[in-house]
C-alpha cells in the first residue's frame, strides 16, 4: 500500500444548518493510482464527529473507499492577526513586526540604489581615464560628475544607516516584548485533525470524492422583515446563522433543516395508569362545586416564539434553501442570509380586547406565497414612517392566511369599565349575576383628516360546561346589538368612528345558578 506524503485541502462546498449543529460536505479531486493508497486530506477542526464520518467516490468510478478517520494532533498556532480581545504586549509586538517589515524592504531599496550609485562613479572614474588617455581635458564636467555622484552616495549612505539603527532598535525592542509575552503568556498548541483516507482503485486517474460529517458550534433561527405600503405587504424571509466552528464557510451551498439530531430515539416508556370509580359523598350530591378558569383558544399552527427558542416546524421536518452561495465566517456572530420575498396584497384590521389591553392595534391579513413555510420567529415591522417596531410571526404553510400586528394607534382611546350584581330568589334559591360593561371609544383625528375608520371591539362572555349554571346574554340590554357571538363566547363590534367621534358600546349577561351551585 502507498501512503501520500503531502496533504490534500478539502473546502468546504456545501453546508445544511440543523437547529443546534451543522452537517458539512467537503468536496476534491483526486489523482488516485492504481492499487491499495492511503492519502491525507485536510486539515479540519477537532470538533468533526468520528461517527457520522462518510465518504464516497463518483458512482461512476470502479474505486472503493477501505477505510476512513479522523486523526488529531497537537500543531503549533502559525502566526496571525491579533483580535481586538488580545493583550497590549501582543498588539505592539505585531505593530513592530509590521514596521521591521517595512523598513527592511526600505533598507533592501537603499542597497540596490547605492549599488548602482557604485557602478555609476565607476564608469565615471573609467571615462576619465579613457578620456585621459586619449588626450581629453574637460576636467570641469567630470569633476561635477563625480560630485553629483558622490553626493548622493553619502545622502543615501546616511539614510542606510538610519534605517539600520532603527532596525537594531526595533529587534532590542521586539526581542525584549516577546520574553515578556513568553512570561505572562502561553500560546498552546491547536488541536486540529487530519482525515486519513484507504481507498483501492483498479485504474489510475482523476476522481470525485465527497466527504460528510456533523459539526457542533453551528445553529440558524428564521428572521422576517414585512414592509406595509398602503394595501400591499412585502415579506423578507431571513435566515440569522451563527457559527464558531473553527472554519470559514466561503462560497457554500445553504441548507436550513428544523431536524432535531440531538433528540433521543427511543419511544416513551408505558406506565400503568389505572381508573377507579367511587361513590359519592352524600354532600356531593347536595351541591355542585364550579370554578371559573382561563381556557386559551386553540388554533391550527404553532404558538408566538419570544427569545431565540427552538426552531418551531410545526412537527414536521422542514427545509430551506439559500437562492445563492453565501459565506459565513466562523466568528460567533450573526449573519443574515436572504432566502426569500414576496409582496402580496394586504387586508387591515384595527382591532381591541379592552379586557386584554386598552390599545387600538392595526391587524395586517395576508396570503404566505413564498413558495414555503414560515415558521415562527421576529419580523421587523416597516410602515411609511420607517421603523416602526418588532412583532413576532406565527407558524403558517403556504397559502394560509398569515395575520400580523402592526402596532397600537396613538390616535385612539378605548375605556372599560365593568359593574356586577347580584340577586336571589327565595323559591327557587336561584342565583343571579348581571354583569354589565360598557367600552367607550374615541378618535383622536389631525386638521383636515376624513373618513370613518372601523374599529373591531371584542369582549368575551363564560362559557358554562354543567347544566345548572346558565350564561344569557341579554341582546335587548346591549347597546348597540352585537355583531356576532361566537361558540367560544367572544362578542365582537364593528364600530365606525368619523375623525373626532366617540361612541359607547354596552355588553349586558346574566349567570344563573340553581341553590346547588357553590363556588359562584
Amino acid at each position: 500500500m502507498s501512503t501520500a506524503s503531502n496533504t490534500i485541502a478539502v473546502p468546504v462546498t456545501a453546508v445544511t444548518c440543523l437547529e443546534d449543529r451543522a452537517h458539512v460536505e467537503r468536496a476534491v479531486v483526486l489523482g488516485l493510482e492504481a492499487g491499495v493508497q492511503r492519502l491525507r486530506l485536510g486539515p479540519v477542526r477537532a470538533l468533526t464527529v468520528d461517527r457520522t464520518l462518510h465518504a464516497e467516490l463518483d458512482s461512476d468510478h470502479p474505486g472503493t473507499v477501505l477505510d476512513v478517520r479522523v486523526v488529531r494532533s497537537w500543531t503549533p498556532r502559525g502566526p496571525r492577526p491579533p483580535a481586538d480581545d488580545d493583550s497590549a504586549l501582543r498588539h505592539r509586538a505585531h505593530a513592530l513586526e509590521e514596521e521591521r517589515l517595512v523598513l527592511e524592504q526600505r533598507r533592501d531599496r537603499l542597497r540596490a540604489r547605492l549599488d548602482i550609485l557604485g557602478r555609476l562613479a565607476a564608469d565615471v572614474l573609467r571615462e576619465i581615464g579613457e578620456g585621459v588617455g586619449h588626450g581629453e581635458t574637460e576636467g570641469p564636467r567630470w569633476a561635477r560628475e563625480l560630485d553629483r555622484v558622490d553626493a548622493e552616495r553619502d545622502t543615501y549612505g546616511e539614510r542606510l544607516r538610519t534605517v539600520d539603527a532603527r532596525l537594531t532598535t526595533l529587534a532590542a525592542e521586539l526581542g525584549a516584548v516577546q520574553r515578556a509575552m513568553d512570561l505572562t503568556e502561553e500560546e498552546p498548541a491547536e488541536l486540529l485533525g487530519h482525515i486519513e483516507l484507504t481507498v483501492e482503485s483498479p485504474v489510475a486517474g482523476p476522481v470525485g470524492l465527497r466527504l460528510r460529517h456533523l459539526v457542533p458550534c453551528a445553529l440558524w433561527r428564521p428572521a422576517y422583515r414585512a414592509v406595509l405600503d398602503g394595501d400591499a405587504l412585502s415579506l423578507e424571509t431571513d435566515a440569522m446563522v451563527w457559527q464558531r466552528t473553527g472554519e470559514d464557510w466561503s462560497g457554500v451551498r445553504l441548507a436550513l433543516s428544523t431536524a432535531r439530531s440531538a433528540l433521543a430515539t427511543d419511544p416513551p416508556r408505558l406506565a400503568e395508569d389505572r381508573l377507579t370509580l367511587k361513590e359519592r359523598t352524600a354532600e356531593e350530591r347536595r351541591t355542585v362545586d364550579v370554578q371559573l378558569r382561563e381556557e386559551a383558544i386553540g388554533d391550527l399552527g404553532a404558538a408566538s416564539v419570544l427569545g431565540l427558542p427552538a426552531v418551531d416546524d410545526g412537527g414536521e421536518t422542514r427545509v430551506l434553501h439559500a437562492p445563492a452561495p453565501v459565506s459565513v465566517r466562523s466568528d460567533g456572530r450573526a449573519h443574515r442570509v436572504p432566502l426569500s420575498v414576496f409582496t402580496t396584497a394586504a387586508s387591515s384590521e384595527y382591532a381591541c380586547s379592552p379586557e386584554v389591553s386598552p390599545l387600538v392595534t392595526q391587524v395586517v391579513r395576508f396570503d404566505n406565497l413564498s413558495g414555503h413555510v414560515l415558521l415562527a420567529g421576529p419580523v421587523d415591522l416597516v410602515r411609511g414612517s420607517g421603523f416602526s417596531g418588532r412583532g413576532t410571526l406565527e407558524f403558517a404553510t403556504p397559502g394560509t392566511p398569515v395575520e400580523l400586528a402592526f402596532g397600537s394607534r396613538d390616535d385612539h382611546r378605548v375605556v372599560r369599565e365593568a359593574e356586577e350584581s347580584r340577586e336571589s330568589t327565595g323559591i327557587t334559591q336561584r342565583t343571579v349575576v348581571t354583569r354589565t360593561v360598557r367600552l367607550h371609544v374615541s378618535r383622536f383625528s389631525a386638521p383636515g383628516e376624513r373618513g370613518e375608520r372601523v374599529v373591531v371591539l371584542r369582549e368575551r362572555i363564560p362559557v358554562s360546561e354543567v347544566s345548572a349554571v346558565e350564561v344569557r346574554l341579554r341582546k335587548e340590554a346591549c347597546s348597540p346589538a352585537p355583531d356576532a357571538v361566537d361558540a367560544d363566547g367572544v362578542v365582537r363590534w364593528d364600530v365606525a368612528l368619523p375623525p373626532g367621534g366617540r361612541r359607547t358600546v354596552t355588553l349586558v349577561y346574566e349567570l344563573s345558578a340553581s341553590g346547588k351551585v357553590t363556588g359562584l
